[in-house]
């Protein structure tokens, strides 16, 4: 599946974000448990490996100047929940593009 979100930040401002907030992938998976990690294996793509459900999905994240492309391959158990995945992705993906909260 994949899905487009549009931005107006630039590519390095996205990849900053991206990273500080990559923690939070997990956040919205349908299941509750998630175990996500993420590499960089060049600047404008991230790629994901997320353990959920007892299912192992895999993905990556296109950075481009004016939009970011998720590409997920969701294993065909898990096919059903494709609306509600969308759907996460979507919210999480505008919420990683957020500037970082202050912490203080």
């Amino acid at each position: 599946m994949d899905i487009e979100i549009p931005h107006n930040l630039g590519r390095e401002e996205v990849r900053r974000r991206l990273a500080a907030n990559s923690h939070r992938i997990g956040e919205n998976i349908p299941g509750g448990m998630a175990e996500v990690q993420t590499s960089w294996p060049s600047e404008d793509r991230m790629v994901m490996s997320i353990n959920a459900m007892g299912q192992m999905l895999s993905g990556h994240i296109d950075v481009e100047e004016d939009k970011v492309r998720f590409h997920m391959v969701l294993p065909p158990a898990l096919g059903f929940l494709k609306p509600m995945i969308d759907s996460a992705i979507r919210e999480q993906g505008h919420r990683m593009l957020e500037a970082p909260k202050d912490q203080s």
